[in-house]
């Protein structure tokens, strides 16, 4: 149980706390506005290490395509700034906080880098550490560290920024970051492929990933209805659902092919606005509402079909062209060693995003590892935080 919240004003007062706690075997849970607590293993820590005062964006260099900022920085505000020059972060993260039970609009740039946030957009533009170039961050000897550059090119040295990239905060604490960034496209659309059954719905999302109309978000909705406005709904169950980009003329060149693709298909179009409301819905995870335990399981595209059958659960949809399953079902340890034996079948993984302190506690969270790289892990910890005094616990038990 935390019991101090220290709150330092600027990283060298970060690296003299981290020092006296390396020392005194102490050990802190790393937070900025803390809005992803309850994603991961509960954290088995002394005292809370509040990084939320260093924020701010320090360089942006909008022709360059490189914007630099405070660990604390809000997202939202990354996200104006880069908007009045239309351009966007490129992997979209999401807002999984009212899944998570914490407040909308005040996840961090340091915590969407640590919990690897991306969004639907990553089937085509990456993952979080595609664009992470550059880092700041105070490892477990108090030691300040800038790895990484400002310029994408910058490729010498040992890629410590992409390490940090999903670490969940175990190896060091962020204090800067850096991102290439991507132009926004003028609008967007959405062609819905309605009445797919799940094998079907779910290939047609690989058959529209091949097309040359150059998807940026590909989901399946076997049994969901997606809030569109502020009153109203569409029915979405099972329809698979291509998002493309572009001007109009590119837009309208881009529906014509993907039409002429599924020829038999019935069809609809979901214009800008409808677009953005539906894929910020299932990128948020909030279609499943507040309530019940949530499974993310991540396999080949060609194998969600398959996965999805063995899985038996009653809700669940696709993301990533199917490479991302979101499940409602019980954090139970038989549900966990099912779930991780048909994955590993595929050469994939589930992971445990919603569930009790306590179910979180008692199932491993993330996909077990095996002896090898496990060894691997904690030889990295030993390197970044020998005295385990970042986050003690919220990934592995023995990180």
């Amino acid at each position: 149980m935390s019991t101090q919240h220290l709150r330092p004003a600027g990283d060298r007062e970060a690296a003299e706390l981290i020092r006296d706690a390396a020392q005194s075997g102490t050990s802190f849970e790393i937070i900025s506005s803390g809005t992803k607590r309850n994603l991961g293993r509960p954290v088995a820590a002394n005292g809370l290490l509040d990084m939320s005062a260093l924020a701010g964006i320090i360089d942006y260099k909008p022709e360059e395509l490189v914007l630099s900022a405070r660990a604390g920085t809000r997202l939202s505000e990354i996200e104006a700034v880069l908007a009045e020059h239309h351009q966007i972060v490129g992997f979209e993260p999401r807002e999984w906080a009212p899944m998570l039970g914490a407040p909308a609009g005040m996840q961090t740039i340091a915590g969407v880098v640590a919990a690897d946030v991306c969004g639907p957009r990553r089937v085509k533009s990456g993952s979080v550490r595609d664009h992470v170039i550059g880092c700041r961050f105070i490892n477990g000897h108090g030691e300040i560290i800038k790895a990484g550059g400002t310029v994408i090119k910058n490729v010498t040295g040992f890629d410590i920024p992409k390490l940090m990239c999903g670490a969940f905060g175990t190896l060091g604490v962020l204090t800067e970051v850096t991102l290439r960034v991507l132009p926004r496209a003028q609008r967007s659309a959405t062609l819905v492929l309605y009445n797919r059954a799940p094998e079907a719905g779910l290939g047609a999302l690989i058959v529209a990933a091949q097309t040359p109309a150059d998807a940026t978000a590909l989901a399946y909705l076997p049994c969901l209805a997606i809030g569109l406005m502020d009153s109203s709904a569409r029915d979405l169950r099972g329809a698979a659902l291509i998002r493309i980009d572009g001007t109009p003329a590119a837009l309208d060149e881009k529906i014509r092919l993907l039409r002429a693709r599924f020829p038999e298909a019935e069809t609809a179009l979901l214009n800008h606005e409808e677009t953005e409301t539906v894929f910020r819905n299932i990128g948020d995870g909030s279609v499943f509402g507040h309530e019940g335990d949530i499974w993310r399981l991540c396999v080949p595209p060609s194998r969600a079909a398959q996965t999805i059958a063995e899985a038996e659960a009653q809700l669940w949809y696709a993301d990533w062209a199917g490479g991302l399953l979101w499940l409602q079902l019980p954090a139970s340890p038989e549900v966990a060693q099912r779930l991780r034996g048909i994955t590993a079948k595929f050469g994939g993984h589930a992971t445990l995003f919603r569930a009790s302190p306590e179910a979180r506690q008692a199932i491993d969270v993330f996909e077990p590892e095996a002896p090898v790289r496990s060894n691997l892990t904690k030889a990295v910890k030993q390197a970044f935080d020998p005295e385990r005094v970042f986050n003690r616990g919220r990934m592995f038990e023995y990180l």
